[in-house]
């Protein structure tokens, strides 16, 4: 009586699963903002107010499995905000991806928010858009007080003997996700001429790095590679390492220029819920703006660059996130006959 109660049980839950799925909603766009200020409307704006407010994502799903609500609009643009750190934007994409009241199949996922930048390659306010995204928490680590003086610092790949060298044993397969690089050209060309504003404070703040004519630029619009960590760290060493960990494991033709708190998490589901056929990751965009700098400027210790007032409080980066990010949303939508099926790209058709 219990086996058939049970066989009854996964009938009628694979039965409501097809009827779900049937009448799943359709999704164009996935944005994903990582954190917020207060409320999700009405005060203070962080990454995913401005989506709500401004794209009008009226429709409200309740969403317990999630750190907010999904907010949505009828132009077929679904906002989700994971919450700070890894293990948040992993089970809140997670629980996105096997949510049966959407169809994710065709969506494209545009992951926007704020990060550090390094001051060799970028300024305050820039934006990157990815090609390669880097866990930088899979890894061995002692203390600084501990690492043997001909160490540069003590971070150690998993299976390797010291910093800096391939794995020769145990390892996981998960520290490096390359995006689609046809569809970040393509984004990249779409908003390599947006206006990211500047600001007195942001000016003010970047003349302290001199003789880094990179961080002393306007902000700007670039393609570089992301490092995703739930540490936030910081200094002039951990950028070394940083810099040696991406061309590491991604390849010399990569190139490190911001640091995130999510991003390796949210690309681990993603490439999970791939597997499944719930979401496509040749759809995938991760753009950072620079709202920080990763070491300090000359003159200045890394305790205190690491806990300084981010310029204007980091609102003119949540603002370039917004709006390269908003640049492609609205080409996808405007698009979306062709890009349903085809994804975009820079080359033109044959």
């Amino acid at each position: 009586m219990l086996n058939f109660v049970r066989s009854a049980f996964a009938i009628f839950a694979s039965l409501l699963l097809a009827l779900s799925a049937s009448a799943a909603i359709p999704v164009k766009v996935v944005v994903v903002s990582m954190f917020e200020n207060g409320e999700v409307t009405g005060d203070k704006a962080g990454e995913y107010q401005l989506w709500i407010e401004r794209q009008k994502l009226d429709k409200k799903f309740a969403f317990p499995l999630g750190a907010y609500d999904l907010h949505m609009n009828d132009a077929g643009v679904l906002a989700i905000c994971t919450g700070g750190g890894v293990t948040n934007a992993t089970s809140s994409i997670m629980a996105l991806g096997m949510d049966p009241r959407f169809d994710l199949s065709k969506a494209y996922w545009v992951i926007a928010g704020i990060g550090g930048g390094d001051p060799l390659d970028v300024s305050l306010g820039t934006g990157v858009w990815a090609k390669r995204v880097v866990d930088g928490d899979l890894l061995y680590e002692i203390d600084g007080r501990e690492i043997p003086k001909e160490w540069k610092y003590g971070l150690i790949p998993l299976g390797a003997k010291e910093p800096n060298q391939e794995a020769t044993g145990w390892t996981v397969d998960t520290i490096v996700y390359n995006l689609n690089p046809t569809l970040v050209d393509w984004a990249y060309q779409l908003t390599k001429d947006f206006p990211v504003a500047d600001t007195p404070a942001m000016k003010s703040f970047r003349a302290q790095y001199k003789g880094f004519p990179q961080a002393l630029h306007e902000p700007f619009v670039t393609i570089g590679d992301t490092l995703g960590s739930s540490t936030y760290w910081h200094g002039e060493l951990l950028n070394t390492w940083a810099n040696d960990w991406m061309h590491l494991h991604a390849g010399k033709k990569s190139n490190f220029m911001t640091t995130n708190m999510e991003d390796n998490g949210s690309l681990t589901a993603l490439h999970r819920l791939a597997k499944a056929k719930l979401v496509d990751t040749k759809r995938v965009l991760v753009l950072r703006t620079v709202s920080n700098y990763s070491f300090p400027p000359p003159g200045k210790t890394a305790a205190w660059s690491t806990t300084a007032p981010y310029p204007d409080d980091g609102l003119p980066a949540i603002e370039a996130a917004y709006g390269l990010g908003n640049r492609v949303v609205q080409e996808l939508l405007s698009g979306w006959d062709k890009y349903q099926t085809s994804i975009p790209s820079t080359t033109p058709a044959k």
